[in-house]
């Protein structure tokens, strides 16, 4: 694809590369895994594609369904699918343990223990006021004591580098767990639950009269609602970077585990890493050790970035602002994805948790959208959400370097990268540099920065350690969009996020 100057040139192009894998979306991306076929990580990020939104009500169903994830793994490795890596190996015979345990598993005898059976009133009833609801006790007065209950199975933090196949083994578990109760989520997805519930709750609450004081704190009813609907939980990208969700973590997940939900989820940062260097850190580490208590943890890191190995390109899909005639094959390129929608080009409104945004040229399932229209303006997860919702397709226009100086917007960029691969959107991206070069750690200091220093009192060594003024997150975190954005330019990815032939795709 190397001819693009002509813009009659690229509209061939366009029609080859749409035929060819219109040919190729007509075959089945998930396959049976008897068949010995597939596109390993891919295939196993489509398999699940249906269950990664985070919905109460919706049927914990599989495509891929197996009975057995390890006997799975052996055999994508030996047809080729899958490289062997004995790290990935280790983790899957952890898992399929696990797996068996949540076969029949419930939560029901955690949120409705048994009582605690105690005679001795005195000093032993006021031990009862201070014990974890979730243990009985022995009865003094009989001969037989009351059992203790059986803690609940414990889930696994799996952290390491990025492209390492956390999330496809975490999917490979989750797909053969035969369990209907289980939930698979990005964890920015279920965060916005978690807040949209504590709303309602607040929101339901009877006014306040004037001079009455009313304490209420909705957090841990919310993590009841939760586990009365979810037995298992898996999240992938567990982070922390907002002060907001660091300091209601340890409160809802003590409830989560106690009441028996069972928690996998992956991470690019080992657990004592976790929302490093953030604001009130002191407030967030006893959530740390409730993880600990309650998750193996497992660093799956081979020193391989796996999205990096040679793939099928899917075409051209990233190009660089100073190309002869980039743009007009990206618009011819859009003109012939739109000629295939049931819709006209124009402008969409999107309502996002009462907010109206605004994208100015949409056709259907596609959007072609600037940089500063996606990251430019004040949008977060909710409102990227909104939009793999509605579209497959995104082209993403004059990207800048991304300097320091542009911290907000690479955090947006990285937020968004991160919520289009979990929901398969494809891409196309016009940059002013190559992926590898286009995040780059200098620019000098951030006058807000500076002025939010001085408001804080801080200086010095106490300042130059604070993750929001040194950018270490956003470097950490572009790692990660780099790799993805590296697999999703592959054919596999392309075709996998093809939602013309699926009847769930909305054109509404």
């Amino acid at each position: 694809m190397a001819a693009y100057t002509v813009p009659a040139a690229g509209r061939y192009l366009v029609q080859t590369f749409l035929i060819k894998h219109t040919v190729h979306a007509r075959r089945s991306v998930c396959r049976v895994p008897a068949s010995c076929a597939g596109e390993g990580y891919t295939s196993w990020r489509t398999c699940r594609s249906s269950a990664s939104s985070w919905s109460p009500e919706s049927p914990a169903t599989d495509v891929c369904a197996s009975a057995d994830p390890l006997a799975h793994y052996d055999r994508l490795v030996q047809c080729g699918s899958l490289r062997k890596d004995a790290q990935q190996r280790h983790l899957l015979q952890e898992l399929a343990q696990l797996q068996l345990a949540l076969k029949n598993y419930s939560t029901s005898i955690y949120l409705n223990p048994p009582p605690a059976r105690l005679d001795v009133k005195d000093n032993n009833s006021q031990l009862q006021k201070h014990q974890d609801p979730c243990i009985t006790t022995v009865d003094e007065t009989k001969e037989e004591p009351t059992p203790l209950l059986k803690p609940p199975p414990k889930g696994f933090y799996i952290y390491g580098n990025v492209g390492t196949g956390k999330t496809m083994l975490m999917d490979l578990f989750y797909s053969c767990v035969e369990n209907t109760r289980k939930k698979r989520v990005h964890f920015n997805a279920f965060m916005l639950d978690i807040h949209k519930r504590i709303h309602r709750r607040k929101q339901s609450l009877p006014k306040r009269r004037l001079g009455k004081m009313l304490t209420y704190d909705p957090i841990s009813l919310v993590a009841m609602e939760i586990s009365n609907e979810t037995c298992l939980l898996c999240f992938d990208e567990f982070q922390t970077t907002d002060i907001a969700d660091a300091m209601i973590l340890k409160q809802l997940f003590e409830v989560l585990f106690k009441t028996g939900v069972v928690v996998v989820a992956t991470s690019n940062r080992a657990p004592d890493d976790l929302y490093k260097n953030g604001l009130q850190r002191d407030t967030f580490l006893p959530f740390i050790d409730v993880l600990k208590e309650y998750c193996h943890t497992f660093c799956l890191d081979a020193g391989i970035d796996y999205r990096r190995l040679e793939m099928a390109a899917a075409g051209k899909l990233y190009y660089l602002s100073g190309q002869p005639g980039a743009e007009a094959f990206m618009d011819a390129l859009f003109e012939e994805l739109a000629v295939r929608q049931k819709s006209v080009t124009g402008p969409r409104l999107l309502t996002v948790m009462g907010r109206d945004v605004i994208l100015k040229k949409t056709c259907g399932s596609i959007a072609d959208c600037t940089f500063d229209e996606l990251c430019g303006r004040p949008l977060g997860a909710s409102d990227y959400l909104e939009m793999t919702r509605l579209f497959d397709t995104v082209f993403i226009r004059h990207v800048p370097m991304l300097t320091l100086t542009l911290k907000d917007q690479a955090r947006r960029f990285t937020t968004l990268i991160d919520n289009f691969y979990d929901n398969k959107v494809r891409v196309v991206l016009l940059a002013a540099a190559p992926l590898d070069s286009l995040f780059v750690h200098s620019g000098g200091e951030d006058e807000r920065d500076r002025q939010l220093l001085d408001d804080l009192g801080l200086s010095g060594e106490a300042a130059e350690r604070l993750t929001l003024f040194t950018a270490e997150e956003e470097i950490f975190a572009f790692q990660r969009t780099v790799s993805r954005l590296m697999e999703m330019q592959t054919e596999s990815y392309w075709i996998a996020g093809d939602r013309s032939h699926s009847k769930k795709h909305m054109n509404t």
